[in-house]
Formats: C-alpha cells, sequence, structure tokens
C-alpha cells in the first residue's frame, strides 16, 4: 500500500478504460448506500451541499432534489462530463474539476451547510486527509452537516476507510463539531458531524 495520494492521472485513466470503473450505476451495494446515505439526512433541505470526489453523478442525482444549490467536484474530466449530462435538468447543480485537497473550489468561508465525502477519503495521504479537512472546516456554516461515507473492506489505498473516517472526524472535532452518528453497514460506514440533525 502506498502511502502517497493516488494522482489524478491514475482517475483519468480508469474512466477513459470504463465509463463507471466502480459500478456506481449497476451494483446493489451502491443502491443501498445511497439509500441509507440519503436517510441519515433525514430529508432536510440545503441551501448550498459540496459533494466531493463526484464521479459521473449518481449520489449528486439523488442530492439535487433536497439542495438549492450543489457544487460537485472531481478530477476526472470523463467522470464530470457524465455526471452534467446526469445532472442536467437539475440548474441547481454545477461541478468543478481539480485534484483535492490542493485544488479546493475557491468558495467564501461559511458558505455550505452540507457537505459530503463519499468513497473518497481513503485516496488521500494522510497529511491530505488532513488538509482537506482544514478547507472543509473553513468552508461549513455554523449549523452545516458533514457527511462522510467510507469503504470498510481490504483496499491497496493510501488508508483503509476506517483509517481516514478517523482521521477526518477526529480532526473536526478538534475544531469544536460533534460526531452526531455513526454507524456500519456491509462494507462501509457513514460518519456524520452535525448540529442539528438527527440521523435518520
Amino acid at each position: 500500500m502506498s502511502s502517497e495520494t493516488w494522482p489524478g492521472s491514475v482517475f483519468a485513466r480508469l474512466y477513459d478504460g470504463h465509463p463507471d470503473p466502480w459500478g456506481f450505476e449497476t451494483r446493489d451495494y451502491e443502491r443501498r448506500k445511497y439509500a441509507r446515505t440519503l436517510a441519515v439526512l433525514g430529508g432536510r433541505r440545503f441551501d448550498f451541499a459540496l459533494e466531493l470526489g463526484c464521479s459521473i453523478g449518481v449520489m449528486t442525482a439523488e442530492l439535487a432534489p433536497y439542495c438549492s444549490r450543489l457544487l460537485g467536484v472531481d478530477v476526472a474530466e470523463a467522470a464530470l462530463l457524465r455526471a452534467r449530462a446526469r445532472c442536467r435538468g437539475w440548474p441547481g447543480v454545477s461541478f468543478h474539476q481539480g485534484h483535492l485537497p490542493g485544488a479546493f473550489p475557491a468558495l467564501p468561508p461559511g458558505s455550505c451547510d452540507l457537505i459530503v465525502v463519499s468513497e473518497f477519503l481513503y485516496f488521500l495521504s494522510r497529511a491530505d486527509i488532513g488538509g482537506l479537512a482544514e478547507r472543509v472546516l473553513t468552508v461549513r456554516r455554523s449549523d452545516a452537516a458533514i457527511l462522510l461515507v467510507n469503504w470498510t473492506g481490504p483496499t491497496d489505498t493510501p488508508c483503509t476507510g476506517d483509517e481516514a473516517a478517523d482521521l477526518f472526524v477526529r480532526q473536526c472535532c478538534g475544531a469544536g463539531m460533534n460526531g452526531a452518528f455513526s454507524e456500519r453497514q456491509d462494507g462501509y460506514r457513514i460518519d456524520l458531524l452535525a448540529g442539528d440533525i438527527k440521523a435518520g
């Protein structure tokens, strides 16, 4: 297992070779995970949501009905082309291409009331997980929710899903957030950091 953040070129090659390399559109695991993720948010509406690692936009399209504005971020242009096509019926949805955490979108401090980081953190080094947490904490509104979803099975990524989630949660809690909710499902875990959301 390399301890370095995966470069953007790795994801570019994956999406050039397959339009949906992780089976986001087809796997039962993904459908169950999306449904549970939305249930944890409890039907709340959000003014401005940020989805980091949006890939081809399957979860973006699930989130869109609950968000006045939603910005999806991914490094792979081929993935974003599919995400834009999938979400073209939602005028409040937009996308940003960039390799995180360095190319984090330029957003005003305190502008986001939901930040979703799903199946992405463990591709980062421990240092970059810390850097991403800093940026997320800067753009979160005081009443915002931060929702993490992480694969907990074997992986050859810089961190396991559990390590990545624990690092991120620890940094956010150290900055004054509360760990409102955490659960383990078959193959993944969900962590919610929030002030006023009750998990569904």
